[in-house]
């Protein structure tokens, strides 16, 4: 069988692009069918058969992709992909919109509807950073590209969401149903520690909907310690509004991410995630989550026994939780245990599964 993987960009490193090399593992000879590739942004990726797009050549594509918006669509069609039994596309945007020939099956690893065309439609003009022309028109144009893609998602053969939250994005904004598979975590890489900090830490990418600063008006008042790991568009903004408790990391090595989840006192998780692949990793090192109750966070933390949710949204209730959180209230070989159901393995296994019974009712229909 003839496989071809695909996914939106490969500029940043990310839960999706984990999912992507854990998709290497099942098919190592498949190329990886792409938008861009900046090698200098992203690891891991150096001995795979990379194919991009004409995007790829235009001026800063790597660094500014979201200025090549409007043609996206004409960049994911043109892709050939013809010769390929099978195609899985790992996409939170645009990737599944390919065109594929009729022999072709056409699985799509979903792990958001595109947020900015979707759940986001409204806040994202509001967020992106570009001048007030192009703020002007962007409304009009996500119209059009919110069109696109309901009639891209109908392509695609089969749907695999990362989360039940996502499946029911899926059949609200797609029409069309999906089967679960959460992604993969390596949580036996994370060890738990006989010593804990006085810390609490939060790792994220550093942009608006990950609510960051959410997290350091609560600990400017609370003026407890916090770590944050991380890097982003919000960074400068995030410095000047934290005082002298809340420390700034970075990226670091994943040794170094390993070590603080392992000794921190509780992971924070303030934003509404499809999933979340860093609680997995906390509570694979034993260790409570304190997490908004929304999202993938609804289906992967048990309240009260491997973390905390709270419902509100707000620095004010942020504070509530973590003054009443009491961390010694909380066994982390019960919180590792859990974290096993999700580990790579199980992956491994349901897509496995998933494919070839797929596979093999899509040849019989033929």
């Amino acid at each position: 069988m003839k496989v071809a993987l695909l996914h939106d960009y490969l500029n940043q490193a990310g839960g999706a692009e984990r999912v992507l090399l854990a998709l290497t593992e099942l098919f190592p000879e498949a190329p990886i069918y792409t938008l861009i590739y900046d090698k200098k942004r992203l690891a891991g990726f150096e001995d795979k058969k990379i194919n991009t797009s004409f995007l790829q050549k235009l001026p800063f594509a790597a660094s500014k992709i979201k200025y090549y918006l409007p043609i996206m669509p004409v960049a994911v069609e043109q892709m050939n992909l013809g010769g390929y039994d099978l195609v899985i596309s790992s996409t939170s945007a645009l990737i599944k919109g390919v065109v594929t020939p009729p022999n072709t099956l056409h699985i799509c690893y979903c792990h958001t509807p595109t947020r900015y065309l979707w759940s986001d439609t409204h806040s994202y003009p509001k967020d992106i950073k570009v001048g007030s022309v192009i703020k002007n028109i962007l409304p009009f144009m996500l119209t059009s590209l919110r069109q696109w893609d309901h009639q891209a998602a109908q392509r695609v053969d089969h749907f695999i969401a990362n989360s039940n939250f996502i499946a029911k994005r899926i059949k609200n904004y797609y029409h069309r149903d999906s089967e679960v598979i959460y992604p993969p975590v390596d949580t036996q890489n994370f060890y738990i520690s006989n010593q804990i900090g006085n810390y609490y830490l939060l790792i994220s990418r550093l942009r608006p909907y990950k609510k960051v600063d959410m997290a350091i008006s609560a600990f400017n008042k609370l003026g407890l310690p916090l770590k944050i790991i991380g890097t982003g568009e919000e960074e400068e903004r995030l410095k000047k509004m934290a005082k002298s408790n809340i420390e700034f990391l970075g990226s670091v090595s994943e040794e170094e991410k390993r070590k603080y989840l392992s000794n921190c006192l509780a992971l924070l998780h303030p934003q509404e995630e499809d999933f979340g692949l860093t609680v997995i990793e906390a509570m694979a090192s034993g260790r409570p989550v304190i997490a908004y109750a929304s999202g993938g966070a609804t289906e992967t933390i048990i309240d009260g026994q491997t973390g905390k949710l709270f419902d509100e949204q707000s620095w004010e209730a942020l504070i509530d939780t973590i003054i009443k959180f009491k961390p010694q209230n909380y066994d982390p070989k019960i919180i590792k245990a859990h974290a096993e159901k999700f580990n790579t393995q199980n992956f491994y296994e349901k897509m496995r599964n998933f494919i070839n019974n797929s596979y093999a009712e899509f040849k019989n229909k033929k």
